[in-house]
């Protein structure tokens, strides 16, 4: 083999390897990779069971209901339909009902959304670019134009 063929071979080695991990990286993001949804959307799906989604929309007025154990139960809504959410853990320190809300988690088979985490508007003006945007679609969007 002569040197021209050596480097050429080592240049489509170090292409194969980096295109292999690649491909590794984006198979192991796929399943991080969540989409937000609102109420309304998960309502009209049906979802598998299991599946790994981004709920978001504003925290259903009087549904709080605090449990043992850090669990805490509350609906999300677009004020067109509302998801039951359960979450057991430390809520953050913004979150209470009529604000926006994104959850992570799963939909399960009993009709309630398990979260694993719970994301909160971080000052007055904030809500959620995606949030903002499903109840601007709703119509009933009463922030800033």
């Amino acid at each position: 083999m002569t040197r021209k063929q050596r480097r050429m071979t080592m240049i489509a080695a170090a292409g194969g390897v980096l295109a292999v991990a690649v491909g590794l990286i984006l198979v192991a993001l796929n399943d991080q990779i969540v989409f937000f949804q609102s109420p309304s959307d998960i309502v009209g799906k049906q979802l598998p069971d299991g599946q790994r989604i981004r709920l978001g929309g504003l925290v259903e007025e009087g549904s709080v209901e605090r449990g043992a154990n850090a669990e805490v139960r509350f609906a999300v809504t677009d004020t067109v339909e509302s998801v039951k959410v359960v979450y057991v853990g430390l809520l953050p320190d913004l979150f209470r009902e009529g604000q926006g809300v994104v959850t992570e988690g799963v939909m399960k088979g009993d009709g309630w959304f398990h979260a694993d985490n719970v994301l909160a508007k971080h000052d007055e003006n904030y809500m959620p670019k995606e949030v903002a945007e499903a109840l601007k679609g709703k119509g009933v969007w009463k922030g800033e134009e």
